[in-house]
C-alpha cells in the first residue's frame, strides 16, 4: 500500500540477561543463607551437648529473632567484597582473604548487635559459629577449584606420558607444580632425581626423591618414563653435559631450563622449559665478554655491516643494534635475509637509526655510493661466498665475491675515513686445502697489506681495481669530497685524499684487522640444520668421515669475542677466537639422533659419504708460523702475521682480476702462487692425519 509505513528495524532488547555465572552466583546466596543459619544453629546444638530440647528459651528467641536480620547484612557484605563475582575455578589468595575478612565483619556485626539488642548468648556460640560460617563459606568455593582439577589431573593421567624432573630443588618444585596445575600438559610427574643426597627418600608435592644422576636410567625403566625435564639453572656446564649425556640413552623426550635468570623473574613454568640443543652437550661455560668495552666502542657511531642478512652478519647488527649506534647500514645481496633482519631490528629496536641497502661488495660503485652517502665509522665485512664444496665447482666465484668484494670495501674504507675495518674470516684461511679457504687467506693478507701501506704512508701504491675499463675515459674521478683519483703518464692510478694538502701529508688512517674462528652452531651451511633435516626425513644422517673433527661456537659466542676483538684493533692483527675443544662431527650427529628420542643406527642410519671437494679432516685455528700473542681477553689471541711480499702481492692482483673475471679454468693455480700455504686437497678432500695436539 502507498501509504504503509515502512518497516520498523529490530530495536535491541534491553531486558537482562542470565549468564551461566548469575544462576552460579544466585545458588551461592541461597546455599550461604542456609550455611550462616545451619551455622549459628549447630554452635547453639554443642553448646548444649546436641540437645535441642535442653537450650534455653531466651536463647532460641533471640536466635530467632536476630539470624534474618544477620543474614540480610551478611549477603549485603559478601556481595560488596565481591563473593558473589569471582570466578572460583581460579580461586587463590585474594578471594582466600576477601572470605576471611567478611567473616570477621559479620562476626563482629553479630556479637554486637545480638548482644545490645537482644541478649547475651555464650561466649562458645560466638565463636564457634563464626568459625563454623567461615569454613561453610570459605569451603564450597575452594572445593568448585578442587573438583576441577582432580578431574583434569584425571583426564591427563589417563593417556598423558610420565614425567621424570632433575633437580628437586625451587625450579624443580615450580615446573612440577606448574604441570599439576596446567590444562595443557600431558603428562604426570612421577619421581624427582637430586645429587643430593639429603633429598633422597623424601617427598615434594607428594612426589618421590628416588635417587642421584647414577640412578636415571633405572629410574626411567621403573617409573616407565616418556619425558625428562631438567630444572638445574645453577648447574655448571660440565655438569649439566654429563647429566644430559646419560638421558639421551633413555630415548626419552628432553626438555632443559635454560638458565637462572627465570628463577630471578619468576618465570620457572613448563612453557621456560626448551628442546635440549646440541650446544648444550659442549660441556663448557657460555663465552662472555666486556660489554662495557663493546658500548664505548660502538656507542654513538655509524656501522657498516655487509653481508649483515647472513648468520653472522645478522646476529653482529641484533648486537650492535643493543649497543646505542649513531646509525646502523645493513649492506646485503639477498634481499629476503635483508627484510627478515630489518623487520626484526625495528620490531625490538624502534628508535634505531636503521638503514637497510641492497647491493654486492663486488660493484665498486655501489660500494663507493654507500660510503660516500653514510661515511661509516666501524666497518664489519661479513659479506663472503662460504661454502667450501660449491666454491670448490665455482672457484671464480670466491675469488670475485671474497677477494676482490674485500678488497673494494677496504679501500671505500680507507678513502672515506673509515676508523675501522674488522674482517671476519675463518679457520679455513690456515693452511687452505679449499679454493674458499684460500680465498679468505687472500683477504686477511689484504687487510695486512692495506694497514701496512697506510702505517708507511703509502696508500698511493694501493691500486684501484676495477672490470669496468670504460669508467676510465676520464683522467680524474671525483668520488669523494675533495677526493679525487686520476691516471699518471706511467697509466697509474693516483688518489689525493680529501683534506690532504700539498705537501702530501697522510690523512687515511683507517685500522684494517681480521678476526678468525670456526664453525658456528646452526648458521647457514651449518652441519646441524642438514642433520636436523635428515633426521625429520627418517634418515639417513650423512657424515663425510668418521674421524672428522671441527671447533664449534655459538653465533652470538662468535659474534661478541668479534665485536669486542675490535675494541682491541690497533690494526694488522689477525684475532683468533679460542673455540675451546674440536669435536667431532660424527659424535655430533648420533647426540643429535639421540636428543630427538632416536636410536643411531637403529631407527636412523649413520652413513658416511667420505670427504667432499676441498674439505680436510680437521682446522687449524692459526698457521704454525703465526704463533700467539695474548688480550685481555683470554678467550681472544692474536696471531703474529706471516711475512709476505706486499708489492708482488699487489702486483698479482689485476691479473687475478682479468682471470677470475674471465672464468680462467686455471685460476686454483694462479692462487697458489699467491697464498704459499694453499695446498689443494682435490676431489675427495684431504686425508692428511690429525695431528696429536689437535685430538
Amino acid at each position: 500500500m502507498k501509504n504503509a509505513s515502512p518497516s520498523t528495524p529490530d530495536i535491541p532488547s534491553h531486558r537482562p540477561r542470565w549468564e551461566h555465572w548469575n544462576l552460579i552466583a544466585f545458588g551461592l546466596v541461597v546455599y550461604d543463607a542456609m550455611a550462616i543459619y545451619a551455622a549459628y544453629l549447630a554452635a547453639l546444638l554443642v553448646r548444649f551437648d546436641l540437645r535441642y530440647s535442653m537450650i534455653p528459651q531466651g536463647y532460641l528467641e533471640a536466635f530467632q529473632h536476630f539470624i534474618p536480620l544477620y543474614i540480610v547484612f551478611s549477603l549485603l557484605v559478601f556481595r560488596l567484597l565481591r563473593l558473589y563475582h569471582s570466578i572460583w575455578r581460579f580461586a587463590s589468595y585474594s578471594e582466600l582473604m576477601r572470605v576471611a575478612m567478611s567473616s570477621v565483619i559479620t562476626c563482629l556485626f553479630h556479637i554486637v548487635v545480638i548482644t545490645a539488642f537482644f541478649m547475651r548468648m555464650p561466649v562458645s556460640y560466638y565463636t564457634f559459629g563464626a568459625a563454623l560460617q567461615f569454613f561453610a563459606v570459605l569451603g564450597v568455593r575452594f572445593a568448585y577449584r578442587l573438583v576441577l582439577l582432580l578431574r583434569a589431573r584425571g583426564k591427563t593421567a589417563k593417556n598423558a606420558g610420565n614425567i621424570m624432573i632433575i633437580g628437586a630443588g625451587n625450579a624443580g618444585q615450580m615446573i612440577a607444580r606448574d604441570i599439576h596445575q596446567s590444562r595443557e600438559v600431558q603428562g604426570r610427574v612421577c619421581c624427582f632425581i637430586d645429587d643430593n643426597t639429603n633429598k633422597q627418600g623424601r617427598y615434594i608435592d607428594n612426589v618421590p626423591v628416588v635417587g642421584t644422576r647414577e640412578d636415571i636410567l633405572s629410574a626411567v625403566e621403573k617409573y616407565e618414563i616418556d619425558k625428562i625435564y631438567v630444572a638445574l639453572p645453577s648447574a655448571s656446564a660440565q655438569d649439566r653435559r654429563d647429566i644430559l649425556d646419560i638421558c639421551k640413552e633413555t630415548g626419552c623426550e628432553l626438555k632443559n631450563l635454560p638458565g637462572t635468570y627465570q628463577i630471578l623473574s619468576g618465570e620457572v613454568n613448563v612453557s621456560s622449559m626448551q628442546d635440549v640443543r646440541i650446544e648444550d652437550l659442549l660441556g663448557r661455560e657460555p663465552i662472555k665478554v666486556d660489554l662495557t668495552e663493546i658500548f664505548n666502542y660502538i656507542t654513538g657511531k655509524t656501522i657498516l655491516v655487509t653481508g649483515g642478512g647472513g648468520s653472522i652478519g645478522s646476529e653482529l647488527c641484533r648486537q650492535i643494534a643493543s649497543h646505542n649506534p649513531k646509525q646502523l647500514i645493513i649492506f646485503e645481496i639477498y634481499e629476503n635475509n635483508a627484510y627478515d633482519i630489518q623487520q626484526e631490528l625495528i620490531r625490538k629496536y624502534p628508535d634505531l637509526n636503521l638503514s637497510v641497502q641492497i647491493g654486492s661488495v663486488r660493484d665498486s660503485r655501489r660500494v663507493n655510493q654507500l660510503f660516500e652517502t653514510f661515511k661509516p665509522d666501524i666497518v664489519y665485512h661479513a659479506a663472503a661466498h662460504k661454502h667450501v664444496p660449491l666454491m670448490e665447482t665455482s672457484p671464480q666465484e670466491a675469488i670475485k665475491n671474497n677477494v676482490f668484494g674485500t678488497y673494494k670495501v677496504a679501500y671505500a674504507a680507507m678513502m672515506y675515513g673509515t676508523q675501522r675495518f674488522v674482517l671476519i674470516s675463518t679457520d679455513k684461511a690456515v693452511n687452505p686445502t679449499n679454493i674458499m679457504g684460500a680465498s679468505k687467506r687472500m683477504c686477511e693478507m689484504i687487510v695486512q697489506t692495506f694497514d701496512r701501506k697506510i702505517k708507511q704512508n703509502k696508500e698511493k701504491d694501493l691500486p684501484r681495481l676495477h672490470v669496468h675499463m670504460e669508467e676510465d675515459e676520464d683522467s680524474v674521478y671525483k668520488l669523494a669530497e675533495g677526493g679525487q683519483y686520476r691516471v699518471d703518464e706511467n697509466g697509474q692510478y693516483v688518489f689525493t685524499l680529501p683534506g690532504q694538502d700539498g705537501l702530501g701529508h697522510r690523512t687515511a688512517q683507517t685500522e684494517f684487522v681480521a678476526v678468525r674462528f670456526g664453525n658456528v652452531l646452526g648458521s647457514n651451511g651449518s652441519v646441524i640444520p642438514l642433520f636436523k633435516k635428515q633426521i625429520a626425513e627418517g634418515g639417513p644422517v650423512t657424515v663425510t668421515h668418521p674421524d672428522i673433527i671441527r671447533y664449534f661456537m655459538t653465533i652470538p659466542e662468535a659474534v661478541s669475542l668479534v665485536l669486542q676483538a675490535g675494541t682491541y684493533a690497533k690494526g694488522g692483527e689477525i684475532f683468533v677466537l679460542d673455540m675451546g675443544e674440536p669435536v667431532k662431527i660424527d659424535t655430533l650427529a648420533r647426540n643429535l639422533i639421540k636428543l630427538s628420542g632416536l636410536k643411531p643406527d637403529v631407527d636412523i642410519k649413520v652413513e658416511y659419504t667420505g670427504l667432499r671437494p676441498g674439505e680436510k679432516l680437521f682446522e687449524e685455528k692459526l698457521m704454525a708460523e703465526e704463533g700467539m700473542q695474548s688480550t685481555a681477553n683470554s678467550l681472544i689471541h692474536i696471531g703474529n702475521p706471516i711475512e709476505f711480499d706486499s708489492d708482488e702481492f699487489l702486483h698479482n692482483l689485476q691479473p687475478l682480476l682479468e682471470a677470475a673475471y674471465m672464468n680462467d679454468a686455471n685460476i686454483r693455480e694462479d692462487v697458489q702462487k699467491m697464498v704459499g700455504t694453499y695446498h689443494p686437497a682435490g676431489e675427495h678432500g684431504s686425508n692428511i692425519p690429525i695431528p696429536e695436539k689437535v685430538l
